[in-house]
């Protein structure tokens, strides 16, 4: 037998270890609804956030292995008070953050009745799965641009701490399977300063990005992290409940831009099996994200998945 021969028979008989070895998708990982996954790294423990299901406002689920291997916990509620602001069952996409001090920040889109849109808001506890004790008033709402939604956190390497989020203009209307289909309303991504206290805005807004011709109606579920010097802001484009969902990223040499998108999305359906995968959070040392992907389209359910990082420069690939 040839030395060729012997290493494709290697290969169809250890087909199944070396796929293992070499992937770098992973899931599901949570075969439960778990849509708009973030991801918190602890010295003993991973957690992942997801938006709500059922009764329950914010999902959560650990690791005990660096993501290997996950645990939904049942009937727990991170954010079961959703703040005064709010209404209850309506949250979305959640981010936490280790403040360093002992305490965890979430950061939450809910939907506010007295703006009739969706705001973005803060909540605290000294236990990674809470419960949250949220600020009585939203940080950021952008009603006229129809609402703020898709909070994530970040800190730069000064210490500075940030929000991203979208300005949901896709809520405004303009038809289609999620708004804006006729591109009528824009949907930018706003990057916002904060307090040391990572719960209190200053100053304006900045918007880092908007949606191109690429992206379909919209651009959304930004998350930003540093590496290796060149900030890179992941994101999903086109519509959340279609197989036109995608992760998709940009870089820039300073937090305030500008972005530069990559030239083709990270995600899309098809690979690895994937439908419509999007809501990614990667770690903010950006060699591990988790993300959902579409199972079930009515009703609508996504499942939570990881995948490995790497890098080639500033460009980014799973």
């Amino acid at each position: 037998m040839s030395l060729r021969q012997h290493f494709l028979s290697l290969i169809v008989l250890y087909g199944i270890c070396f796929s293992c070895v070499y992937a770098a998708v992973y899931g599901p990982v949570i075969s439960a609804n778990f849509p708009d996954p973030a991801i918190l790294v602890t010295p003993n423990v991973t957690y992942a956030y997801a938006t709500k299901s059922g009764n329950i406002n914010i999902q959560v689920a650990t690791s005990y292995n660096n993501g290997t291997t996950w645990t939904l916990l049942d009937g727990v509620d991170a954010l079961p008070d959703v703040g005064p602001w709010a209404t209850v069952n309506l949250t979305w996409a959640p981010d936490v953050i280790d403040r360093g001090d002992g305490t965890f920040v979430m950061y939450y889109a809910a939907e506010s009745p007295s703006q009739m849109t969706h705001c973005v808001g803060a909540a605290t506890s000294t236990n990674p799965v809470g419960p949250y004790t949220p600020q009585t008033q939203p940080i950021a709402c952008q009603t006229a641009g129809g609402g703020a939604i898709d909070p994530a956190g970040f800190q730069d390497v000064d210490g500075q701490r940030y929000i991203v989020y979208k300005v949901d203009g896709s809520s405004l209307g303009g038809g289609g399977a999620c708004g804006n289909a006729n591109g009528q309303y824009s949907t930018p991504i706003m990057l916002q300063m904060m307090e040391a206290d990572a719960l209190t805005p200053t100053g304006d807004p900045v918007q880092i990005l908007d949606r191109g011709q690429q992206d379909g109606p919209l651009v959304e579920a930004p998350v930003l992290i540093l590496h290796n010097g060149t900030y890179v802001l992941t994101y999903s484009s086109n519509c959340y409940n279609t197989d036109l969902y995608d992760v998709a990223y940009a870089t820039a040499p300073s937090v305030s831009g500008p972005y530069t998108k990559a030239s083709s999305p990270l995600l899309v359906t098809g690979d690895d099996g994937l439908t419509g995968p999007g809501g990614a959070t990667p770690t903010p040392d950006g060699t591990l994200m988790v993300f959902h992907a579409t199972v079930n389209f009515n009703p609508l359910t996504r499942y939570m998945y990881t995948a490995t990082i790497s890098w080639n420069g500033t460009a980014m690939n799973v």
